[in-house]
């Protein structure tokens, strides 16, 4: 990690405050033997007994990333049965979903986004400047999985995300998905469409299904032992997985944002905090990190082609995404 955080302290001997916070107060979240296998066994005996006469006891968000799929697995390998649900927003492949869902026979159920509301949605967060480009998405798939659950009567959500891959993320780089208010402020501002069918989520609707729908969200991977370079390579062996290159590189937009929006105009490489965190955690090296920095975050061959299709996929001009 480097200035690019604003927000980021210096210790004496030159470690940073995110380091120092992941290795004494988040370090204990992540998979800690014989006490974690208790507390997962509680967990699932609690999700297991929801089902009842239902098709199903709990709800896997799935983007086709690692994270989502390898919990997907996880959960089909623990004795859980999921409804996997996919938010497509129509930037996604859902290849790795499909191969996942049909190796570990599990319902599949995809939630379309109205392209043409959700683009424009888009688009006014690129005008507004804000650093977290993909806050639509972000909200989007709160409101969609919430939704689902609460309609098919599943009282758990197990996401994907976890302290191993995640744990280091300053404050600054990104917004609070339950902040409808900044959402609504943009569109009105830069937007032309209204917020018709867009499945929107804030602290109301977070309050209204956890506390009536009962509905939780577990982070399974925060109770099993997890590492990428294992994940990779159970997924490619046992449901025909395919690495798309990084994190959340399963979506054009995402990579498209993360590798070089983010980078260019606001000198934010997600990839530090990505290494942060997997060094804290003794997965990479600190030497390995800094190579890899020093590659660009983008293909510069590859990136006028990648510029283009994204413009016009957004219905604007080249030029006008430059402005």
């Amino acid at each position: 990690m480097d200035t690019s955080d604003p927000g980021i302290l210096f210790d004496k001997k030159g470690n940073c405050n995110h380091c120092g916070d992941f290795l004494n107060n988040y370090k204990e979240g992540i998979y800690q033997g014989e006490e974690h296998d208790k507390q997962l066994g509680i967990i699932l005996n609690k999700i297991k007994k929801t089902k009842g006469k239902k098709k199903y006891d709990c709800l896997v968000g799935m983007s086709g990333g690692i994270d989502s799929s390898y919990v997907a697995y996880k959960a089909v390998q623990l004795g859980l049965t999921p409804l996997a649900v996919h938010m497509d927003n129509g930037w996604k492949s859902v290849n790795n979903i499909k191969n996942a869902c049909n190796k570990l026979n599990i319902d599949y159920q995809s939630y379309v986004l109205n392209w043409e509301e959700f683009k424009d949605i888009q688009l006014s967060v690129l005008k507004s400047s804000i650093v977290e480009v993909e806050i639509p998405t972000d909200v989007a798939i709160a409101g969609v999985l919430h939704k689902v659950a609460s309609e098919n009567n599943i009282k758990f959500i197990i996401g994907g995300g976890n302290l191993a891959t995640e744990g280091i993320l300053p404050e600054l780089w990104f917004y609070d998905p339950k902040d409808l208010k900044l959402l609504k402020s943009i569109q009105k501002r830069f937007g032309k469409e209204s917020l018709k069918s867009f499945p929107t989520f804030d602290y109301k609707r977070e309050i209204f299904y956890k506390f009536i729908r009962k509905i939780r969200i577990i982070y399974l991977l925060n109770y099993l032992p997890y590492s990428k370079k294992d994940a990779i390579k159970t997924l490619e062996d046992e449901v025909a997985w395919k690495n798309y290159g990084g994190k959340h590189h399963e979506s054009v937009y995402t990579r498209f944002v993360q590798s070089y929006i983010q980078p260019v105009k606001f000198d934010l490489d997600y990839r530090r905090a990505t290494f942060s965190t997997q060094i804290c955690t003794g997965e990479i090296t600190r030497k390995y990190a800094i190579e890899e920095l020093r590659k660009k975050s983008y293909d510069p061959e590859k990136i006028e082609v990648e510029k283009k299709y994204v413009s016009k996929k957004l219905g604007i001009t080249p030029k006008e995404f430059e402005e």
